[in-house]
């Protein structure tokens, strides 16, 4: 007996919710835990940055590798339902133990911190690659897909405000007072098992599609060559990275509230705008794409995104709901790029299917998950040169050209890198396919020209 369609969306936008209070609560916490309840001193933390850049570095690497293992992946189950389920339980220990730092000499917490922290990022790519390929198998009907995705999106939004806001009260609650280290570790413990329970419900309640082309294992030649070669896949993945700039808001918006508004709670109405717009634009985007295609929507929504946030700089951060108010705005745009961004990206892999035979959407959607670390590391980087262009720092009086620059970080670079993203996504076209020599699959597969 198989799943209905209600029982699988439900279970996936389900496993979707659980899997991003624990991605959240790592991002969002981590630092804070380590500083605040880990002790971690100054010369420590450099050290703790120097893993997160590694892991970082490391963990963009593993993702097309995972993608193209889960292809290669043959089973009862399917291609990604096995790694779905025997990655929940590793994922919600170690993302326990990261909260759990020994109570020893600062070298050892810092090793174990090293050890669990790469371990975790290989556990959540084995549970994050799969989980957005198994979308695209189990919704082979794109309209059905689309509402998935927009549900998805809808409900990380959801949790992303839960973890944002309630980890720090459910910590303090389970500490008995005062906040402490042992309430951390309760609190990220219950939430990380009661997350990776919901995520397992994408194995128990889902199937993937029948596969083309045989039974026998893709080669990675073939893999990687259906890949590189997939033009339309490729516009959405440099499109994607162009743009890096919507993301500068989330990575540097509680510096600036400090900088221009010298309080790092003003940061809740920020966060909270960008929440509601993620939220309302997932709702939105299906209904927008009834009537335009991905490419038309991403194209006008960006271009509407450079708009309001040229607007956002003109107008100035002197009124903090004006800001708030745009930050809506262009949280509306983000909102839209993250469903139709992954919908593209599915409608891609069943034109390579379609052209081929091969389906690959193990590799393909790696490439989601990968081009979003890229997308979070670069404006994390842009913004930090333009805090050391203003040359802030703790204890530093502020000046009105430090409000500025740091300004002209969260507006006019993001407009700019929406503006140059639009390139990319002009060439996305589902057209013709040309000979891929030596494809396995079936003798005869072509790839998208």
């Amino acid at each position: 007996m198989t799943p209905s369609d209600r029982t699988q969306r439900t279970s996936v936008i389900a496993a979707g919710f659980g899997q991003n209070i624990i991605l959240t609560t790592v991002t969002t916490f981590i630092l804070v835990y380590l500083l605040q309840y880990a002790r971690i001193s100054v010369a420590g933390m450099a050290v703790v940055t120097g893993i997160l850049a590694a892991a970082k570095v490391f963990d963009a690497i593993c993702d097309p590798l995972m993608g193209s293992i889960i292809d290669r992946t043959r089973t009862r189950w399917g291609k990604m339902r096995p790694y779905i389920a025997f990655s929940a339980l590793p994922v919600a220990v170690l993302t326990s133990l990261l909260f759990a730092a020994p109570d020893a000499a600062e070298p050892v917490k810092l090793a174990f911190f090293g050890v669990c922290y790469f371990a975790w990022g290989l556990a959540y790519t084995a549970c994050d690659v799969p989980y957005w390929g198994l979308i695209g198998s189990a919704f082979p009907e794109p309209a059905e897909r689309t509402r998935v995705i927009a549900g998805v999106r809808a409900f990380g939004g959801i949790s992303l405000g839960l973890a944002t806001l309630g980890m720090p009260w459910f910590a303090r609650l389970l500490s008995g007072g005062e906040t402490t280290a042992l309430g951390w570790t309760l609190a990220v413990a219950i939430a990380s098992f009661a997350g990776m329970g919901l995520y397992s419900l994408a194995f128990f309640n889902t199937r993937e599609r029948p596969r083309a082309g045989g039974g026998e294992p893709l080669s990675f030649r073939v893999l990687f060559a259906t890949l590189v070669r997939n033009r339309p896949l490729l516009a959405v993945l440099a499109g994607s990275v162009l743009g890096f700039g919507r993301y500068i808001v989330q990575a540097g918006g509680a510096v600036f509230v400090v900088i221009a508004y010298g309080d790092e709670g003003v940061f809740t109405l920020v966060g909270a705008a960008i929440i509601g717009a993620l939220v309302l634009a997932s709702f939105v985007s299906p209904v927008l794409l009834r009537r335009l295609t991905g490419k038309q929507l991403m194209i006008g929504s960006t271009l509407l995104a450079v708009v309001f946030y040229v607007g956002m700089w003109a107008v100035g951060f002197a009124n903090l709901w004006t800001v708030v108010g745009f930050v809506f705005l262009t949280g509306l745009t983000l909102g839209v790029f993250a469903v139709v961004q992954t919908t593209m990206i599915a409608d891609a892999v069943d034109h390579v299917e379609r052209t081929t035979g091969v389906r690959n959407d193990g590799i393909s959607f790696s490439m989601l998950t990968f081009v979003a670390k890229i997308m979070n590391a670069l404006a994390m980087l842009v913004f930090g040169v333009f805090i050391v262009i203003a040359g802030y720092q703790a204890g530093v009086p502020v000046t009105p050209a430090m409000q500025q620059t740091t300004y002209a970080a969260i507006t006019l670079v993001p407009a700019v890198s929406c503006l140059i993203s639009v390139v990319p996504f002009w060439f996305y076209r589902l057209g013709p396919a040309l000979p891929l020599e030596g494809s396995a699959a079936a003798g005869r597969s072509r790839v998208p020209g």
